[in-house]
């Protein structure tokens, strides 16, 4: 499990994940956005938790370099440097 994006001292709630059931052919690419968005928070281990899916999974892969063209498409740099860091 990676622990590279964790906030050791963060304080306040821990984000929570709105992810379909596990069944829902839309779950991997949900899962890609919270793994990222967890990361984002700094609180990787929090996504991985409600996912499932460890930081750099290979079946979220296709997901995540779809999100990496979108996030470079709308300038976010910071979801672009999370994307290629996962790909990595």
């Amino acid at each position: 499990m990676s622990r590279a994006f964790v906030n050791e001292d963060a304080e306040g709630p821990k984000p929570r994940y709105d992810l379909p059931e596990r069944d829902d052919p839309d779950y991997d690419e949900a899962a890609a956005w919270a793994l990222l968005d967890g990361a984002r928070a700094g609180d990787t281990h929090s996504a991985e938790v409600a996912t499932g899916y460890v930081w750099g999974e290979a079946k979220l892969r296709a997901y995540v370099q779809r999100i990496l063209v979108r996030a470079r498409q709308q300038r976010d740099d910071q979801l672009v440097q999370l994307s290629e860091r996962f790909l990595g």
